[in-house]
């Protein structure tokens, strides 16, 4: 069952951008992040989720897709994603927390995605600074 999630499972930079995931899709996809093994068991991370077209924007704006195919700007508009799970760590909780809780909360979701019949992309190639501001994410968040 799980290795059958985990074959199926990739990382997609080409969308259906007409396919909807509700909120509540991404609220279960992160509720199997929250259930997941986390350092100390700290549960430092929270999540900003958006399925709405103006914020999606915003998002991949700030995304940096495929370095390693010159001259790919990233999908085309109608092959972008329709939803995005952003994950920031809590520096109140924990300063120091381990870049595995982020791994295993990415994998935990994109299975869950995996098996709803969605895919996904773990992208860590964000400009931060920008998509700071853009979310009104506070100072206490690491993107």
């Amino acid at each position: 069952m799980i290795r059958d999630l985990i074959m199926k499972n990739r990382s997609y930079r080409r969308f259906f951008g007409d396919v909807t995931i509700t909120r509540e899709e991404l609220i279960d996809l992160v509720d199997l992040a929250r259930m997941s093994p986390s350092a100390a068991n700290r549960q430092p991370l929270k999540y900003i989720l958006s399925n709405s077209d103006p914020i999606n924007s915003e998002i991949f704006n700030c995304l940096a897709w495929a370095g390693y195919i010159k001259d790919w700007g990233g999908p085309v508009e109608e092959e972008r994603p329709s939803a995005y799970v952003v994950i920031l760590g809590d520096t109140e909780i924990s300063k120091s927390y381990h870049a595995t809780d982020y791994g295993i909360a990415a994998q935990s979701m994109l299975l869950g995605a995996v098996e709803k019949g969605y895919g996904g992309c773990i992208l860590a190639a964000v400009d931060r600074k920008q998509l700071r501001p853009k979310l009104s994410i506070p100072e206490r968040y690491e993107i």
